[in-house]
């Protein structure tokens, strides 16, 4: 199972559309939804519908019920994805602050050696952000920025999401055509 977590920062269409090519790929997925992130989404998702968002998911866990059984190291999963990742989360993480599911199931997954990949979406970046997301990095998560490329000449927004999604699969290792690739003209 992959577990993707979206949290408030700006950016949640990128967790949106990764739910959307996980479900075509048909891989299991369990979902949270930080409290941040349900009032960014209705600035950002005109059309934004919760309760579609959490279909998306084969599962969904509460980002504050900290008894939820994802809260265990012996609950199975293999990757958790916060995409978009806010500084807050970001910084819990980083300093061992388990205070919600969120920081709580990213802390079992550095403890426990399974795949963490952290989508953080703020710019500029402070010295405190750079060294929390190089405290996770040392830990072995994967810090993945939002920063779409354009080489391969986006012609809209699904373009430029479809490309960090794309990424975010990659390090996953699961095969996608999310992007055109990289090749010399």
């Amino acid at each position: 199972m992959i577990v993707i977590a979206i949290t408030g920062a700006s950016g949640v269409v990128y967790g949106v559309e990764l739910l959307k090519a996980l479900k075509e790929l048909n891989m299991e997925t369990g979902l949270m939804i930080s409290d941040s992130a349900k009032i960014v989404m209705k600035y950002e998702l005109n059309d934004c519908n919760l309760k579609e968002i959490e279909s998306l998911a084969d599962h969904y866990f509460e980002a504050n019920e900290i008894d939820s059984s994802i809260n265990s190291g012996s609950f199975k999963f293999d990757s958790m994805v916060i995409i978009p990742c806010s500084m807050k989360t970001l910084s819990a993480i980083a300093n061992g602050y388990a205070s919600n599911s969120i920081s709580r199931v990213a802390d079992v997954a550095l403890k426990e050696r399974r795949n963490l990949v952290l989508v953080p979406r703020e710019t500029p970046l402070r010295d405190v952000h750079l060294e929390n997301m190089l405290r996770i990095s040392k830990e072995g998560g994967i810090i993945l920025p939002a920063m779409p490329a354009f080489y391969h000449e986006p012609k809209d927004i699904k373009d430029m999401t479809g490309f960090i999604v794309g990424k975010v699969l990659d390090v996953l290792r699961i095969d996608n055509e999310m992007f055109k690739r990289w090749e010399k003209p």
